[in-house]
């Protein structure tokens, strides 16, 4: 069976040839049968394609309502319900019933008989009698609803039945329609792209093609592909870190040995951060075999009998303990690694060569959760080793990186860490929360850490280490950690949210 639209169409053009025009789209579609919705939509095509030309025209009429339909066939509800009324009444208990047969209101009918004075109520009987013969009823507004749907033309009460929901004015498009400059019978389907048959048989010469709107068609937007603030924020830190000069370090080891992570940084073994309260300890494998055994031996030498100056923590170490892995508590470790493979390096090349590391990834700590804490975040680290650098010289750092990545307020504060001396804590300020709030940590590393890997005399290291997603809080404005990462994150600011700029002038006015 041919398609309602391929009838429209073939409709109009065989008109069109032998007519020349069609007067109205409208009344040749209801002359065939078709419906007026298919006529439009096979004359939009063909105008699309140039095949035909039309010119449209308005007109407005009033209509009947669904409702208003069925009491042009049927009465009026209280004309109907009147004529179910017999000689002796109708008890009012079955009215509801009745209405509900005949698909009308019994509130309607029952006020439209009482209006009208065509019947009553006896309470006392409890039948709704009629007080007129059939005959001599007339349905007045039966008729005029019979007028509006033969002529379309507005009615003397149009006020009152248009309150009653009963008539609307509806307005109909209509098209005229001649030939256009492509007009042909048949209508051959434009081609959307030459293909490799048509080149090789020289077809494409005669073939119609589609045409391209390049200038006002918009695509579909992305559904996907949304970065997320704090790796948009990652991105712009890493790009620092390498204009600075500095050169990122692997940190693809989420699970770390002990020795790595707090042995080899000359953190005790009895320090509360290594406690199980603090630490997310391995289960299986629950331990590393993986240790350069002469540097063990010096990293047990100088924590139980110190040296470098040092007189160590004078305590029994323990070789068991610092081979348990754990998740890592900061990526710290990776720069001992680093810091180790420099100084084989150095002994090697004969020569020292100065370095200038960082680190963008995730640590994980088992702390009690907060608006500005986490048991899993990232670390950013830089660390400079060079020779004779000095706490002049950290300072002037972070304040540049600081400064760099739009933290133009910090602060610095006398701290203790086992693997730093000296050390600071690094605090900015937080427009959104209207504080100070601690971003990292910094200093110098101790000799007891740096010589026992091997690097020469003179040799010092200076090092920072940041949390991304408090900066990132200060930049989104951010008033709880939790809203930026975690389960409990809304995956619509992942999508609304800007690219973060990086500009001083900006922060805390968002």
């Amino acid at each position: 069976m041919q398609d309602p639209r391929e009838r429209a169409e073939a409709l109009a053009l065989n008109t069109l040839n032998a007519d020349g025009t069609i007067p109205s789209a409208n009344t040749l579609a209801r002359s065939a049968g078709i419906a007026v919705e298919a006529m439009e939509g096979a004359l939009r095509s063909l105008v699309a394609d140039e095949f035909v030309l039309w010119g449209r025209s308005e007109t407005q009429a009033w209509v009947l309502t669904p409702e208003a339909q069925g009491y042009a066939e049927k009465g009026m509800p209280e004309v109907q319900l009147l004529a179910k009324i017999p000689e002796g009444g109708l008890p009012v208990a079955d009215v509801a019933a009745v209405c509900a047969e005949l698909g009308i209101e019994a509130k309607v009918a029952q006020g439209g008989i009482q209006k009208n004075k065509w019947g009553m109520t006896d309470k006392k009987a409890g039948l709704l009698k009629r007080t007129v013969e059939m005959s001599e009823v007339k349905d007045a507004t039966q008729a005029v609803l019979k007028e509006v749907l033969s002529t379309g033309a507005e009615p003397a009460n149009s006020k009152d039945l248009k309150k009653r929901k009963l008539i609307v004015l509806s307005t109909t498009a209509d098209y005229s329609v001649q030939k256009g400059p492509g007009f042909a019978l048949e209508r051959k389907k434009a081609q959307a792209d030459i293909t490799d048959a048509m080149m090789k048989s020289g077809s494409w010469k005669t073939e119609q093609f589609k045409q391209y709107n390049i200038e006002s068609a918009m695509g579909e937007p992305p559904q996907g592909g949304t970065l997320h603030p704090l790796l948009k924020v990652r991105k712009e830190f890493r790009e620092i870190f390498l204009e600075l000069g500095f050169e990122e370090m692997p940190t693809n080891k989420w699970v770390e040995s002990s020795f790595w992570n707090f042995d080899a940084l000359f953190q005790p073994q009895q320090h509360p951060a290594r406690d199980s309260h603090d630490t997310f300890f391995v289960k299986s494998p629950s331990t590393t075999k993986d240790i350069p055994e002469d540097y063990l031996q010096r990293v047990w030498d100088v924590h139980q009998n110190g040296g470098y100056g040092s007189v160590g923590y004078c305590y029994e170490w323990s070789e068991e303990e610092t081979r348990k892995n754990i998740l890592r508590t900061h990526t710290t470790a990776v720069s001992a690694r680093m810091l180790y493979k420099l100084a084989q390096d150095c002994k090697e090349e004969g020569e020292f060569k100065p370095k200038k590391y960082f680190s963008i990834d995730r640590v994980f700590r088992n702390e009690a959760l907060d608006k500005t804490h986490l048991a899993e975040f990232h670390q950013v680290e830089g660390l400079v080793c060079d020779v004779g650098v000095t706490l002049g010289d950290l300072i002037g750092m972070i304040q540049q990186f600081f400064q760099k990545i739009g933290i133009p307020e910090v602060k610095f504060k006398p701290a203790y860490n086992p693997y730093t001396e000296p050390s600071m804590e690094i605090f900015g300020y937080h427009p959104g929360l209207g504080k100070w709030v601690e971003l990292g940590n910094s200093g110098m590393f101790r000799p007891e850490m740096l010589r026992p890997m091997g690097l020469p005399d003179g040799v010092q290291v200076i090092a920072w280490g940041i949390a991304l997603e408090r900066p990132t809080m200060i930049m989104y404005s951010f008033k709880n950690i939790r809203d930026l990462f975690g389960h409990g994150v809304d995956l619509n600011m992942i999508k609304s949210n800007p690219m973060c700029r990086l500009d001083k002038a900006q922060v805390g006015k968002k």
